[in-house]
């Protein structure tokens, strides 16, 4: 059983006659093509078989305008009074103060600040998310 592992395998499908670094993918979506590679290879003989990552480091490419415009996009929608009379912030921040009024004691599972928070938070990791997408598709000539 241990012998079968130290074995090296084949996987059917999975095998090319061209190396790693030499494929490129190319997409009507990219402005330019964009070489594949291997984000964990080893290093050196320094490395003593462990691995490193060449991911790079800022993935995310966050961007304060996308925080300020995001927030101020969701919370200007969800302070219009259309529920009942109230809006959804409105009600949000009132369910927050009613919990606090019997601070020790968590929230009950039927009490509507689950509701009002998961909704709220819903809507503001949409905006958030869809802002970061937008965003940076825009700069960075995607749309």
């Amino acid at each position: 059983m241990a012998t079968a592992f130290g074995t090296p395998s084949t996987v059917i499908g999975l095998v090319s006659t061209s190396p790693l670094s030499t494929r490129h993918l190319t997409s009507g979506f990219l402005n330019s093509r964009v070489k594949l590679s291997n984000p964990l290879t080893v290093s050196g003989t320094s490395s003593r078989g462990k691995f490193t990552c060449s991911f790079q480091r800022n993935w995310l490419r966050t961007d304060y305008n996308v925080i300020g415009f995001g927030l101020i996009g969701w919370i200007a929608p969800s302070s219009i009074p259309v529920i009942n009379g109230k809006s959804l912030t409105g009600l949000f921040f009132e369910s927050i103060g009613a919990e606090l009024a019997h601070f020790p004691t968590p929230p009950a599972l039927t009490s509507q600040f689950w509701l009002w928070l998961i909704t709220w938070h819903l809507g503001l990791f949409l905006c958030l998310t869809f802002g970061q997408i937008g965003f940076k598709g825009r700069t960075e000539d995607y749309f």
